[in-house]
């Protein structure tokens, strides 16, 4: 019996690597092709391509076709996404660091 993964896990996932993360932070600057994702690695093409396909297969980028050029750019919607699910845990982290900051006043008001 397979198990289902959520789609979360693919985005999490392809997020895990720091250089996915650097793709994905320079496309958010524009659509970059492949010679141009490149540039700022000490990485052949067969492996960015590899980097891609994984944020490809999370959602994370697409490419397109603009003559001999194919582009990847960013889909936004699928951070969303990502975002709207650590979103949920922003009231409980709040609460914690208020009552951190609230015990840390205490206790240096004692000392």
């Amino acid at each position: 019996m397979a198990i289902e993964s959520h789609p979360l896990d693919a985005t999490f996932a392809a997020l895990s690597d720091p250089t996915r993360r650097a793709i994905l932070a320079r496309l958010a600057l524009g659509e970059a092709t492949v010679s141009e994702l490149m540039q700022p690695f000490a990485l052949s093409q067969p492996t960015i391509s590899k980097h891609l396909k994984v944020l490809e297969h999370a959602g994370l980028i697409e490419g397109g076709r603009d003559a001999q050029r194919r582009p990847r750019r960013l889909r936004a919607e699928a951070m969303k996404d990502a975002a709207d699910w650590i979103e949920r845990f922003r009231d409980q982290w709040d609460r914690r660091f208020d009552n951190l900051d609230r015990h840390l006043a205490a206790t240096k008001k004692e000392t």
